[in-house]
């Protein structure tokens, strides 16, 4: 023991030889937590149900970052029970792997949206774009009227998917050949949607805004909130590792 300590004292004195060693220490590190990372495709690990975002839902997210609604909404759901009490099973990483950038966020001057949907209706959530202390007294969030006055803009879609095609969203090329006809569609109710649907599971089709003559950008940011949280089926999940 006396000898691992004078080897110690004499490592400690020199800083030569402290230099060194640190230095080989942390390149061993480095290439144990490093190198493993060269031969798997990927460190987040799929899950059943996440897809890419449909053309609409995906304009609704543009305008939800345009609108700076990140700043006081964050789209991560902590693994504390006081979070996943109040807001639902913890977000995980495999939900965002689609995100362009990822909502996560820290920031929670409203609640925490990552399990927003389908937890209230179009109505509702049109009163809250429109006057949001009519249905949140406490509101202090703006009102977002405008967004039901302004036609959705659907010339620039498909180049768009085409965009996050090439950093791994997996966009086939009938989803770009289709990405306009796809963004009008699930904005009509009375639109044939099988197609649609196969190839977006889970995708809602209806009027979101209530004017069902128009597509508007409160029909996209509603179908947006609507499909978030959505795609995992956490009552399934949790069945399946409940003991028989």
């Amino acid at each position: 023991m006396s000898n691992i300590l004078n080897r110690h004292k004499a490592i400690e004195r020199n800083v030569t030889l402290l230099a060194v060693l640190s230095l080989v220490a942390v390149a061993i590190g480095g290439i144990v937590e490093i190198a493993p990372l060269f031969w798997i495709d990927s460190t987040v690990t799929k899950v059943e149900g996440v897809r890419p975002y449909t053309p609409l839902e995906l304009v609704g997210r543009n305008i939800y970052m345009r609108e700076g609604c990140y700043n006081c909404h964050s789209q991560m759901v902590r693994p504390f029970r006081d979070e996943t009490e109040r807001y639902g099973h913890y977000s995980l990483a495999a939900e965002s792997m689609y995100d362009h950038p990822f909502q996560w966020g820290s920031e929670r001057t409203g609640p925490d949206l990552a399990r927003v949907g389908g937890r209230y209706s179009d109505g509702w959530h049109v009163q809250h774009m429109t006057n949001p202390r009519a249905v949140v007294p406490e509101s202090i969030m703006p009102p977002y009227a405008f967004l039901a006055e302004r036609d959705l803009k659907t010339d620039a879609i498909a180049g768009h998917l085409v965009a996050l095609r090439r950093v791994g969203v997996p966009y086939s090329d009938i989803d770009i050949a289709k990405a306009s006809a796809d963004l009008a569609l699930q904005g009509d109710a009375e639109a044939d949607s099988s197609d649609f649907v196969a190839r977006y599971p889970k995708a809602q089709v209806r009027d979101f805004d209530g004017d069902p003559k128009r597509l508007t950008e409160l029909d996209a940011i509603i179908a947006y909130l609507q499909s978030i949280g959505t795609a995992v089926d956490f009552t399934a999940a949790a069945a399946k590792e409940q003991p028989r």
